[in-house]
């Protein structure tokens, strides 16, 4: 065989273009490393899943009676519930003024009816006997009434109803 022959047989068996001369060079296999960890990292790389906000624990409707009401005065990390004619708010949101310390504290965990008609925070205000019959507010006037509504209507569009107050022995019927 001649020269001649033996490069033309070289040259059949090369690429054509003289590929394998120019495309694997350092400089593209870098960037065609590079180019398919972007699109692994952009592209196909699973994202961790969105964090949620955290929620409060789900509160569960239910019923009360004064004295199972009592212990959700806001302290031991208690949420603070007051009720008002007969429907528990929680109003935990409002801890500064319901809570311990607070300005209206002594109506949490209370029924906070009277006090709130009667623009009053003393003591007389609230149930004594945690095992008697609620109080009825039958002796109310037409402005203290008034004022209850209005105490009852904030209360619903600020605060969640968690409940019902019902007097010891009815809360089994409910």
């Amino acid at each position: 065989m001649d020269y001649v022959e033996q490069r033309m047989a070289q040259e059949a068996a090369k690429p054509a273009g003289g590929a394998s001369d120019s495309l694997f060079t350092p400089l593209n296999l870098a960037l065609l490393g590079l180019f398919l960890y972007t699109t692994y990292t952009l592209l196909l790389k699973p994202s961790p899943p969105a964090a949620l906000p955290k929620e409060e624990p789900a509160i569960v409707f239910r019923t009360f009676t004064p004295r199972t009401l009592l212990p959700y005065n806001g302290e031991n990390n208690m949420p603070v519930y007051l009720a008002v004619r007969g429907r528990v708010f929680d109003v935990t949101r409002g801890r500064n003024f319901y809570g311990p310390g607070g300005p209206y504290a002594n109506f949490a965990g209370r029924d906070a009816s009277r006090g709130l008609a009667c623009g009053s925070f003393d003591e007389e205000m609230l149930t004594k006997d945690l095992d008697g019959p609620l109080d009825t507010l039958a002796d109310l006037g037409r402005d203290e009434m008034e004022a209850l509504q209005g105490w009852e209507d904030r209360f619903s569009e600020k605060y969640l109803v968690v409940g019902k107050l019902l007097p010891v022995g009815e809360e089994d019927k409910a």
